[in-house]
Order: C-alpha cells, then structure tokens, then sequence
C-alpha cells in the first residue's frame, strides 16, 4: 500500500514554492484539514494557488520573497505548522497579519519563535496572552543578523525561521545552544531548501556537534516536486503488520533515502522482534511470534510515541518511552492521553518527566477509546483494534486532519 503524501513535507514544500521565483508544481501533496489550512492562507495573503483534487498536485506562482497583499486575517485552526511557518513568512511582507485558531491553538507556545524572530528584527506582537497566539505581524521586511535557538518544544519554530531565512536582508546565523528536538525534522527542512535552490551552511565543533546554523541571503527557485508518502501515517500499518503473526505490510515510495526521520520507526519494530525489510523505495514489515519490550527514546520522532505504545500492549515485558517531552504541547497533551487510554484498555502505566513505562497486560479490555480529537490517539489505538476485540474509537472523523481516509485503507489490508 501507498499513504498519501507527508503533510510535513507538503507544508513545507508549499512554502517554499511560494516564496520562489517562478512557478512550482508539488504532486501527490496530501489534501487534508491541516494542508488545506495551509492553502487558504496562502490564498488569502495573495498568492496564485491552483489545486487539482483528483490528481492531488498543486500549482503555485511564487513571487520571490514578497508576500502578495498589504494585509490579511487567518484563521489556522489547530494546525500548529500552518501558524508557525506563515508568522515567520509574513515578517517578509510589507503590513499587517492577524493569526489565531481554536482554542486549543490558543493553549499550543509559539513564544520561542516570536522571541528568535524579534532577535532578528521582526515585528511581532501578541493580541491577548504573551506567548500564545493569537499573534499579528507587522511586517516590513526582516532585517536578518544572528540569534540563539535553545532545544524548543518545536522543531517547527527553527524550520518556520530557516525557510524565510534567505530573503532576509542581511545573512541569517542562528547559534544553536544545546540538542534539538526532532532534529530529523530540522534536517528534512534544509534537505527541502537545498531541492528547491538553496543551501543551509552547518557548522559542527570537533565533536561533531552542532554549533551554528548559516543562511546567506539568496531565494529559491520555483520547481516540480513530487512529496513523499508519509511516514508517520505508514507507521500504523507497519505496527499493525508487527502485531499480527505471519501478517506482512509492505509501503510503497518510502525507503533507505527517505527526507523523513520517522522512517526510523522501522528499526524500532526490528528491536521488537519484528522482520524488517528496508529497501530503497520500499519497507517491509513482518509479524512474528513474539515481540518484546523495548527501551526507546524518542526525542527525534515524537509523533512515533503513540504508535509504539499501542505496539507495546503485544510484546512480552515492559516498555520504556523516553524523550516525551514535547508531547504535552501537540493537539491535545499526548503524554496524559496516552496513559489515560492506555490504561482503559488494562495496561499499568507509570509517568514521571518525560518517560513513560507501559507494563502490557496478559489480555486487552474491550473499552471505548477517547480521541480527544487528535488524530495520532485514533490511528494508534485503532490499531490495538485490530487485533484484540472490543475496541471502540470515538470521534474518528478527527483522522481528516491528516489522513482522512485511514480506516478506508486499514480495511484495504484487512481489517474489519
């Protein structure tokens, strides 16, 4: 089977592309709540975008790093990539951006990116609570210089800066102050720059640590992309092809070269017990007798927590998560949810920071699962599902964030 197309790689490519000189065509994008967001602001700032539902391809004219109107007001709903990445875009334009969204929007930070954009001479201020949207932007151009960038509890704040970064009037040197969260994140961001037509400088110490982020001025140019499938949403049938024996699961279009860091998902599932084929455009993942608990640490692929867990109620011993952190601040506080229906389901679960250990029981409850409406809680737990009777999933309609026809294709691979 084939997911759709990564919602991280299309929002990021959709960016790109309107900031470029010239035209752009980005195929097998993925047309979900949270990519579509994404489209509508970037209507409403302007810009030319042209969408092919049937064929899902885009087309965008980009306007080299101006933004198209003098003022707009967007509404991001709970796409958290949206906001980030289009505060950052908007500090290039020459007037007033309003941005706000549900009231969980309201609850998600986006005090760090505000912080580092100011550092570098963006106008930015917060409409109601300091560190919250929602936020407007009084653009007028971005001067550009240097600025520290701590471990954020977003990978997508130095993704959001990096993107504008080459339209910026002055070179952009970002000094990094510790370990990043979700670096593959980060990297896929500069990867994608570099696609379009401009290139990031790192700079490492003689640890082979990073130090310093470098963005002379430049632009991109306008390309014909095709994205990814995406590699989180393909993490649920692997886990489902994991959880069954004698069950294979085999995804098309990803592989050994993928942008994606939750690709690594695989090497966990192979820890697990699990056989793992990992091709150049391919991974294979087969059911075995028996998996076994495993000790991961997850600080590089979060959106994989909710995945493994569910994958941890049918290995043999207990499982440890670390790296959780930034959990608390997605779609809903991931890190409570989970334990919370974790235990619904007869699991003994123990929280303490940013580490979770799941003891699995000898067999799962029926119980009826709360979403909480994130769509990682229903797509993970529908997993467990699959195999152990009695699950209900509330709200399912919330998968249409990302992937609206996930239990369509989990009935293709053969569940009921």
């Amino acid at each position: 089977m084939q997911p759709p197309g990564s919602k991280s790689l299309t929002n990021r490519a959709l960016v790109l592309a309107a900031l470029a000189r010239g035209n752009s065509a980005i195929s097998n994008v993925l047309l979900a709540d949270d990519t579509r967001v994404m489209l509508e602001c970037l209507r409403q700032l302007g810009w030319m975008v042209t969408v092919d539902q049937e064929n899902n391809v885009v087309q965008i004219g980009g306007t080299e790093g101006s933004i198209p109107r003098d003022a707009a007001t967007m509404f991001c709903g709970n796409s958290g990539t949206s906001i980030r990445f289009l505060v950052a875009v908007c500090t290039l334009g020459r007037g007033r951006y309003h941005f706000d969204g549900i009231g969980r929007m309201r609850r998600r930070p986006i005090g760090q990116l505000v912080d580092v954009l100011r550092n570098l001479g963006g106008r930015i201020s917060y409409v109601m609570e300091e560190g919250f949207p929602p936020v407007e932007v009084l653009g007028d151009g971005l001067p550009g210089g240097s600025a520290k960038f701590a471990s954020g509890l977003s990978s997508q704040f130095l993704s959001a800066i990096l993107q504008v970064s080459p339209y910026a009037r002055h070179e952009v040197r970002i000094d990094m102050e510790d370990q990043q969260t979700s670096w593959p994140y980060v990297a896929m961001t500069m990867r994608l720059m570099d696609v379009f037509g401009h290139t990031p400088h790192v700079v490492r110490d003689k640890r082979d640590q990073l130090r310093q982020i470098i963005v002379p001025p430049g632009s991109y140019a306008g390309t014909d992309y095709r994205v990814e499938p995406d590699a989180s949403n393909a993490s649920y049938f692997l886990a489902v092809a994991a959880i069954h024996p004698g069950a294979r699961v085999k995804i098309e279009g990803l592989g050994k070269h993928s942008l994606q860091g939750d690709v690594g998902f695989v090497d966990l599932l192979r820890k697990m017990g699990a056989e793992v084929e990992l091709g150049d455009d391919f991974i294979s993942i087969g059911g075995t007798d028996r998996l076994d608990g495993i000790e991961a640490d997850l600080l590089n692929m979060p959106d994989m927590a909710q995945t493994l867990a569910v994958t941890a109620l049918f290995a043999r011993g207990d499982s440890v998560l670390r790296g959780l952190h930034t959990l608390r601040h997605k779609e809903t506080d991931r890190v409570a949810a989970m334990a919370a229906e974790l235990t619904r389901l007869g699991a003994q679960v123990t929280v303490r920071d940013d580490m979770m250990t799941i003891q699995p029981p000898s067999h799962l409850r029926p119980a009826t699962i709360e979403t909480y409406n994130d769509h990682r809680m229903a797509m993970a737990f529908a997993v467990a599902g699959t195999r152990a009777p009695g699950i209900v999933i509330r709200e399912p309609e919330c998968v249409s964030k990302t992937y609206p026809a996930f239990f369509d294709d989990l009935r293709k691979i053969g569940a009921r």
